[in-house]
Parts: C-alpha cells; sequence; structure tokens
C-alpha cells in the first residue's frame, strides 16, 4: 500500500539527487565535516590563509565585512551539514550520537552476564533495538545458553509494555531470534509513518482528519530469517469514527476506517438492508456504520456493514472471490457450568439432524442469494462445533451456515465468484 509523496520528496527524487541513497559513507563524510567545522580549524586555516594578504592589500573596513563574511559562511555550512545528519532517515531532531555510535546509549543493569557481551554483540543489540524497534530499552539480563550456542539478551520485563528478548550466536555475534515489543503515545510515533496517514485514510474513503491516539509496535525474526519484521499498528479516532493503519517495516500493509454512506455503492447498501430483513424476519434497524478493511497483506478488501446492536452484512474481496456473509452476533446460547455440561452441548450441536438444518437455513438463502439448497450436500465440521457447509460439488458454490442449540442460525457466508 504506497503512500503518495509529499511535494517536497517529489523535488528530492528529480535530478541531480534521483534516486541516489544517503548512503553509510556519506554519513560518515558529513560526520567528519561537522567534527572538523566544530573544532575550529576551518576557521584557523581561512584566517591564517588570507590574513596576510589581506592586510597588505585591503583597507581595514574592507578586511572587517570579509571576515563577517566568512563567520556567516561557516556557521551556515555547520547548519546545513548538522541539518542533513539530523534529518537522515527520515527522522526530525533524531541524537547524532545515537546514530554514529548506537552502543554507547544502551543502558545496563548490574547483572553479571553483561561481560559475556562483546563489541559485536552489542552494536547489534543497539542498532536493532534503534531500528526496528525505535528505541533502546534498558539491559537486564544476559546469558549464556551453551547448548544451542546462543546468547540470549533480555531488555525490561516480561509483563511490561515495553520488552525485548534477542538471541545472538555465542560466536559470531549475529542475530538469531528477535522478540521485541512497544507501546508509545501517538506522538512518540515516527515521523515517516505519520505523514502518511491523510493520504492512506484518503485512499480507502476515510476520515483523513481522524486523530493518532496510541500506536503499538511488535519485532520478531525466526531462527533462519535474514532479518527481523517489525509491525506498527496505530489507532486513530473522533468522535464519530475509527481507524487503523498496520505497517511492515515502512510499508503500510493494512488500513481500516469508517466510511460515509455516500462512499460506497447504494447497490450494495440496499442488498445488505435487505438481506438483514431476510435474515432477521423483521424490518432491517437502522445502519449504525460502515466500516472498510484494506489488508495488502492478505490480499483482501473487507466493508462491513453495521445494523442496530449487532447485525452485520460483510462483503470481502480477495484472490479467490467474493465472500458475502449475514451475522447475527447476538448470544443467548444456554449457560454452560462444567465440563459435563460442555460435552453435552456439543454433542448437541453436533448431532443436529441435517433436515432441521436445510429447513431453518434454505429460505433464508433462497430469499438473500435466489439459491436453491437442494442439490447442495451438507458437510459436518468436527473441528468448528456449531458450523457446517453446503456445497455444489458440480461448481464449487459453497455456503457455510452457523447455528446454535436450537438450531436458530446466526451466519450464513457464501463463498463463491458471484
Amino acid at each position: 500500500m504506497k503512500h503518495m509523496d509529499d511535494e517536497w520528496e517529489k523535488v528530492v527524487k528529480q535530478e541531480p539527487f534521483a534516486e541516489s541513497p544517503f548512503t553509510e559513507e556519506h554519513k560518515q563524510n558529513v560526520l567528519r565535516q561537522v567534527a572538523w567545522l566544530k573544532s575550529g580549524s576551518a576557521q584557523t586555516m581561512s584566517d591564517a590563509g588570507d590574513k596576510s594578504a589581506e592586510q597588505n592589500t585591503l583597507p581595514n573596513q574592507h578586511r572587517r565585512r570579509l571576515r563577517s563574511r566568512r563567520a556567516v559562511i561557516a556557521c551556515t555550512t555547520i547548519a546545513a551539514v548538522a541539518a542533513a545528519v539530523i534529518l537522515w532517515n527520515g527522522q526530525i531532531v533524531e541524537p547524532v550520537i545515537e546514530k554514529v555510535y548506537p552502543t554507547a546509549a544502551l543502558q545496563y543493569t548490574d547483572d553479571a552476564g553483561m561481560s559475556l557481551l562483546t563489541d559485536k554483540m552489542k552494536k547489534n543489540v543497539a542498532v536493532t533495538m534503534r531500528d526496528y524497534l525505535g528505541k533502546q530499552l534498558r539491559i537486564t539480563k544476559v546469558q549464556d545458553l551453551p547448548v544451542s550456542g546462543r546468547v540470549s539478551v533480555e531488555a525490561g520485563k516480561e509483563g511490561d509494555a515495553e520488552y525485548a528478548l534477542i538471541w545472538l550466536d555465542a560466536a559470531t555475534g549475529n542475530l538469531r531470534e528477535v522478540q521485541m515489543r512497544r507501546e508509545m503515545a501517538a506522538n512518540e510515533l515516527e515521523h515517516r509513518y505519520l505523514r502518511q496517514i491523510p493520504s492512506l485514510l484518503q485512499g480507502i474513503g476515510g476520515d483523513p482528519a481522524l486523530t493518532p491516539i496510541s500506536a503499538n509496535r511488535y519485532v520478531g525474526m525466526k531462527q533462519g530469517e535474514l532479518e527481523p519484521k517489525s509491525y506498527t499498528t496505530l489507532t486513530l479516532e473522533n468522535k464519530k469514527s475509527y481507524g487503523e493503519i498496520i505497517w511492515l517495516q515502512d510499508e503500510a500493509i493494512s488500513v481500516s476506517g469508517d466510511l460515509d454512506p455516500d462512499q460506497v455503492s447504494q447497490t450494495a447498501l440496499a442488498n445488505a438492508e435487505d438481506s438483514i430483513e431476510a435474515f432477521s424476519g423483521k424490518t432491517a434497524p437502522d445502519l449504525t456504520s460502515i466500516h472498510r478493511t484494506k489488508d495488502d497483506e492478505i490480499g483482501e478488501d473487507t466493508i462491513t456493514f453495521n445494523f442496530g446492536d449487532y447485525y452485520f452484512v460483510q462483503t470481502t474481496e480477495g484472490k479467490s472471490g467474493l465472500s458475502y456473509s449475514v451475522i447475527d452476533a447476538k448470544y443467548d446460547g444456554k449457560e454452560i457450568n462444567n465440563l459435563e455440561e460442555m460435552e453435552a452441548y456439543h454433542k448437541e450441536l453436533f448431532e443436529m439432524k441435517e433436515s432441521i438444518l436445510r429447513e431453518k437455513a434454505a429460505p433464508i438463502i433462497k430469499k438473500i442469494f435466489k439459491v436453491d439448497l437442494q442439490a447442495y450436500k451438507l458437510h459436518r465440521m468436527p473441528e468448528t462445533l456449531g458450523i457446517v457447509t453446503f456445497e455444489l460439488e458440480s461448481t464449487g458454490d459453497v455456503f457455510q451456515v452457523r447455528y446454535n442449540e436450537d438450531a436458530r442460525i446466526t451466519m450464513i457466508t457464501r463463498d463463491a465468484n458471484l
């Protein structure tokens, strides 16, 4: 899910910059210039080289103007170079020391295991937390795991909102596995994410003025993977609507938000209302909200029409076609107090007579989908009690039906290229 570039980004991508990356070599050159300019060497060399010539050939007033001009140029150069460092990696006012020497920002407890960490291990831990979690947590425990040839590094406490567990190869110091998480206020989220919000919400027809509320980040890397994956989830809301954006690394993979009725097909809305009437047997309750989720990671685009307190119509367009569901989310099943009652309930659901299920489901399917269920074969699903499917084997058309112990139908889903 691509974010539309801001105007300044478009300019930067033009010549002479084009697609040139800001490489590690560029960064080091910038930092050397900053250090040199701040040391005063540049000014000293400039003064020494020009002093004698100025004294012999220029009047005093002209020499004073040149010195002032050189001071302005030197200050401007330092400011420009520093700005390049500050804005590197899309961050505003990012500490230079943490970029150049990431291990300098590491925090430790007095755990005895800290001595197990080599310089390379420290750098890998620091860079991983900085680049993927966005924050360097305080290291609380380091442990040697000789059987697996690893060293584990723990930061924070396991039950806390901010926590990291990193496994390193004991011989090479390279990453083996990573599990990290973090909760943050919306204003702590990096600018490179925040600037994408309006265009991403507009892209699904949502409200671009939704206010960011909070964010969660999870970072994971399994044995054999080349680098960690960072998932950042941001929740947004205002007085009348809600939204959510999920990024994988820096690219948005899922965007969801509430839509106004005029943002959806009026035919789809009318069909949803008719479906609720057929499903409930009474006039459809008022439409309370419309929500859309566009998930590029799994390749699905879902629109949910919410009616009253617990009726839903959901359409999902995916790689395999279109799925259409009508749902009654109200739960009024029997109360279960012990294991024996649970087993009896499961048996009751599994042994529900096919004739009863057909009698209950067929009229609803006929009204909503204009399909006669008689030619469809019933399949029971032992792993999902209370759900059966009706399949027309010649075409692969499938209805999934959910029911409770008194055979009341609570969901009908059709998975087919409608």
